[in-house]
């Protein structure tokens, strides 16, 4: 059986303001029916392919998670990354992973956040990669190119064996004339950042032209720890492991690698514009998304999530409306999207890391208004799940309930809170909350106080590990 190995980190910068920090791509439903982490599992053949393990970082783990239960694929798979080393050493992680367990599959080596529109020549290429990954090869996809793309890096095709080929070289990205040489010659195609080798292949590999980087991660895999549906690493080891790319530190430097072609409508959207590129659009070249209504406009990528987006005269442009913020571009120009984050994260507003609606693993919140001294959160929580019992030093808190039924703890008191009730909590007061039923929790929080930041909050016991 193939082993997945889903690389779902991201900094959710270059789609913003849908994709934050504390809520990139690789989480978002863009062009499926479910999350782009979702699409990549779902489109895995399931007779050759085993449950995958999943890489993430410790901010995204009960997004992954609950991502991962949606469609039937959390088993205590998800390794965390205390902090990002880049893909080299996550790929060793699972490597070393695969082969505790008894094992040594080939790994399939996949990104959380892309889209591939022609799934079964996707499936394709797989197989015909798994007969190099048996032989000891270490594959590339190589993306067959549509146009001379200046946003990816390339590879260079040597001989043909089989379908395959041995890569010639790797090149960064090119400029527009370079590339233009390179997409008319028919040797080059676009690094796609997916691979497959067998497990103690690519360590053989890794210790032979890295040993710094597979003796880290090797020391930090050598004590781990269970955490709910979470593998936790050696967090001084793994900190201390190097920075590498698996490009720079095996594929360019093996003679061992071999390129398959893919020709799979593929794309990293890297932008909107790519979103927009592979989306289906209207007669008029438009992809609408939510409540849009568009007169006299054409070739533009509108989304509303939330209340009516109505567009006239318009062309060749992205307007993206969230519940917090609301982007305006060229197409053309979205590469500069970026830049807004780094504004907002340098003047430190929460617009770069977080939506007004915010998931949690009991459930979610959504910020619904704000002012000197208050807060009003609309908070959703999931049958069957409690909040941390905790305390705040500088607000107090009201609760109205507005669907089911909250269990209640505040201080040594326990009560049930149901339908059209509320409840107060003073400042100081030690509390908690569940919901013991079979259907979500839906209640309105109205905080007040001289305080009101998230991290005004003493935890004493948490299910899920944040106390």
């Amino acid at each position: 059986m193939i082993l997945p190995v889903i690389l779902a980190g991201g900094s959710g910068s270059r789609l913003w303001p849908l994709s934050r920090a504390a809520y990139p791509k690789q989480f978002l439903k863009l062009n499926g029916g479910g999350t782009m982490l979702q699409e990549t599992i779902t489109r895995l053949k399931k007779d050759t392919t085993d449950s995958p393990i999943i890489i993430c970082n410790e901010e995204h783990r009960f997004l992954t998670a609950e991502q991962l239960r949606q469609i039937g694929q959390l088993n205590h798979n998800i390794i965390l990354e205390p902090v990002g080393r880049n893909t080299a050493p996550a790929i060793a992680l699972a490597a070393l992973c695969a082969l505790q367990r008894g094992n040594d599959p080939l790994l399939l080596v996949l990104a959380a956040d892309h889209v591939i529109q022609n799934v079964g020549a996707f499936q394709e290429a797989v197989v015909k990669a798994t007969k190099y990954a048996e032989q000891g090869k270490l594959v590339t996809f190589g993306i067959v190119p549509t146009g001379p793309e200046t946003g990816y890096g390339y590879i260079e095709r040597g001989a043909e064996s089989d379908n395959g080929f041995a890569v010639a070289r790797f090149v960064e990205k090119p400029n527009l004339e370079t590339a233009e040489s390179y997409v008319n010659s028919g040797n080059f195609y676009w690094n796609s950042g997916m691979f497959m080798f067998r497990a103690s292949r690519y360590l053989d590999e890794l210790k032979a032209h890295r040993p710094d980087i597979h003796a880290a991660c090797e020391e930090a895999i050598g004590d781990t720890s269970a955490d709910l549906d979470f593998v936790r690493i050696d967090k001084n080891a793994f900190t201390k492991c190097p920075e590498d790319s698996i490009d720079y530190a095996v594929m360019e430097k093996t003679d061992d690698a071999v390129v398959v072609p893919m020709d799979a409508g593929w794309s990293d959207v890297g932008s909107w514009s790519s979103l927009w590129d592979v989306s289906d659009k209207d007669e008029k070249g438009n992809v609408h998304h939510g409540d849009v209504m568009s007169y006299n406009s054409n070739n533009n990528y509108i989304f509303a999530e939330t209340g009516l987006v109505a567009t006239v005269g318009l062309e060749d442009v992205v307007v993206v409306q969230t519940k917090d913020a609301v982007l305006v571009t060229k197409k053309d120009q979205v590469q500069d999207v970026k830049k807004i984050v780094e504004e907002l994260k340098a003047a430190d507003r929460s617009e770069y890391k977080l939506h007004r609606e915010v998931y949690r693993p009991w459930g979610k919140y959504d910020s619904v208004d704000a002012g000197d001294r208050y807060q009003v959160k609309r908070i959703t929580v999931k049958p069957g799940e409690k909040l941390s019992i905790q305390m705040h030093h500088h607000r107090a808190e009201h609760w109205i309930v507005v669907s089911g039924t909250a269990n209640v703890t505040i201080d040594e008191e326990t009560s049930l809170v149901t339908e059209n009730e509320s409840v107060y909590i003073p400042v100081g007061a030690v509390h908690a909350l569940e919901n013991p039923g079979k259907i979500p929790l839906e209640l309105i929080e109205v905080q007040s106080g001289a305080y009101l930041g998230e991290d005004d909050i003493v935890r004493f016991e948490d299910r899920y590990g944040r106390a």
